[in-house]
């Protein structure tokens, strides 16, 4: 996908250039280098497409699925975008995408329907895959963070490469969230991406060129009563009362950071906070492997460990959940098994 691409949303038209030389990062260069520049720019341009229709489109025009999150055009248009550019690139890798346009079907769907063509319905689709232990396909959230990015507050486009039931690459653009959270009204958009072996590094989140790449680390906090706890906002994603209860017992007393999305990994990973806990709120639920698979392998390369509450690696092999685990635990490396 070169040049304009069109999302007859509210007339919105975005222009970029097509990916060039891979970001100039020869494959031979770097282990996974191709895939890495690669899904650089698709997220890069989702995260676009996402504020775009912000800017133009934020109303009460929203569907709302079985799991009450709300799903927004943004949401279709950055799935498409990236799973396009995966095709161009890697057309035989299958994805496991959230979003499916049968929402955008019949007549419930026909008013969002008006606004997205052909193309993005077919390139919806590419994300319907079903996981699994062999072989490698992408994962991908196209907004992580629905209500937060309705808030205008943080969401994060997630991105993800599976080889073989194990996160090798990983892609978290954050538009909303401060680049310096040193200064917090400051300038915003962050780009973190990670390779196994490699190390994590953010970037600004940018479309005009090729951007320097910093290397972030986990805090070297040595103790829990020193650490910040990082949650989610919305009460129905994390036990916020176990929390404040688990928080007492390891000595914090520093107020807890609330995001939303997978920029609470991105946070932790480059030390705005120690520690993220996102505790079962029902017996039931049962976690996305969209939801956390790039947080994931950005913590390790940061220096941190992930696990589920009963201290279990995440399980990327079963196919599209984490059914294998309850919760998740992401903290430095120094303070985990405290």
């Amino acid at each position: 996908m070169s040049g304009n691409f069109t999302t007859n949303a509210g007339s919105t038209t975005l222009n970029y250039r097509p990916l060039t030389s891979a970001r100039n990062i020869s494959t031979h260069l770097a282990y996974l280098a191709k895939e890495r520049a690669v899904a650089i720019e698709a997220v890069e341009r989702a995260s676009q497409v996402c504020q775009a229709v912000f800017k133009r489109l934020i109303t009460a025009e929203t569907l709302t699925k079985k799991d009450k999150s709300p799903v927004t055009v943004a949401d279709f248009g950055a799935q498409a975008v990236v799973n396009h550019i995966l095709e161009q690139h890697f057309p035989d890798d299958p994805v496991v995408g959230e979003e499916d346009s049968k929402d955008l079907q019949g007549e419930d769907g026909r008013v969002l329907r008006e606004k997205v063509t052909e193309l993005i319905l077919r390139a919806i689709d590419r994300g319907q895959y079903a996981g699994g232990p062999q072989g490698r396909h992408w994962t991908l959230d196209p907004i992580d963070g629905t209500k937060g990015f309705l808030r205008g507050e943080q969401f994060a486009v997630c991105l993800a490469l599976i080889i073989d039931g194990q996160v090798h690459l990983g892609v978290v653009g954050c538009p909303n969230l401060p680049y310096d959270m040193n200064k917090p009204d400051g300038e915003r958009g962050v780009l973190m991406v990670a390779v196994k072996g490699q190390g994590a590094f953010q970037r600004r989140l940018s479309t005009d060129g090729i951007e320097r790449e910093t290397p972030v680390h986990v805090s070297s906090v040595q103790s829990t009563s020193d650490a910040v706890f990082c949650e989610s906002v919305e009460a129905q994603h994390s036990d916020h009362s176990s929390n404040a209860n688990i928080a007492r017992l390891l000595g914090i007393t520093k107020p807890s950071v609330r995001m939303d999305s997978q920029c609470k990994y991105a946070s932790v990973a480059r030390g705005d906070a120690e520690i993220y806990l996102r505790l079962p709120v029902s017996e039931t639920y049962v976690e996305k492997i969209w939801d956390h698979a790039s947080g994931n392998i950005i913590i390790h390369e940061a220096g941190g460990r992930v696990s589920d509450i009963n201290g279990k690696p995440l399980d990327f092999s079963i196919g599209r959940t984490l059914s294998a685990n309850k919760g998740v635990v992401a903290a430095s490396a120094k303070i985990f098994d405290e």
